[in-house]
């Protein structure tokens, strides 16, 4: 559980520190590539220590979960993968939302929650689901707002067939990422 939870504060303390006003003072001390160099290399030590922690993590009961929604994961999965990219790619989810990638996390979070009842599952996917909702209020308040263009339909397509490409490998490669197999 100690890799988890130092994944976790590694993670979300580096994540919680760029919407403060301590980042444009490292930014201003160390320079902008500098910065989000830290940031990434931090940010994927803690989702690797996230990932093999919650493998290597006692399976503690706490809840049952509640099984009978499994058959919503894989759409609510699906739905998660597509929005992740949207953030980032040219189209038009950005008009509906802007926060795809945070609602994305927060589908993908919420449906693991559900189902597990361990207390690993509950770490992990209660932490991002209360952090990627703090993430939306505080980028909102920081003026995010969503786009105002329309882009052509060809765009919405690129979107879907990359969340959709990542979320056959990830569904396929379950097992062996996650310990957990899904086909």
């Amino acid at each position: 559980m100690t890799i988890l939870l130092t994944g976790l504060i590694l993670f979300f303390g580096v994540h919680l520190v760029s919407a403060t006003p301590i980042k444009p003072i490292l930014i201003a001390r160390f320079s902008e590539k500098s910065y989000k160099g830290f940031y990434a290399l931090v940010s994927l030590v803690g989702l690797l220590l996230i990932i093999v922690g919650k493998v290597k993590a006692p399976d503690e009961i706490i809840w049952n979960g509640l099984p009978d929604l499994r058959v919503l994961a894989l759409p609510t999965m699906w739905i998660s993968f597509i929005l992740l990219p949207a953030a980032n790619m040219k189209g038009n989810v950005k008009r509906f939302t802007r926060h795809p990638m945070l609602w994305g996390i927060v589908a993908w979070s919420s449906i693991h929650f559900l189902i597990n009842g361990d207390l690993a599952s509950m770490l992990l996917f209660g932490s991002f689901f209360v952090y990627s909702l703090f993430a939306m209020a505080s980028q909102t308040l920081r003026g995010a707002t969503k786009q105002q263009n329309v882009m052509p339909l060809k765009f919405d397509l690129i979107v879907l067939a990359a969340g959709t490409t990542v979320f056959v490998v990830v569904l396929l490669l379950h097992g062996v990422l996650f310990g957990v197999p899904l086909v």
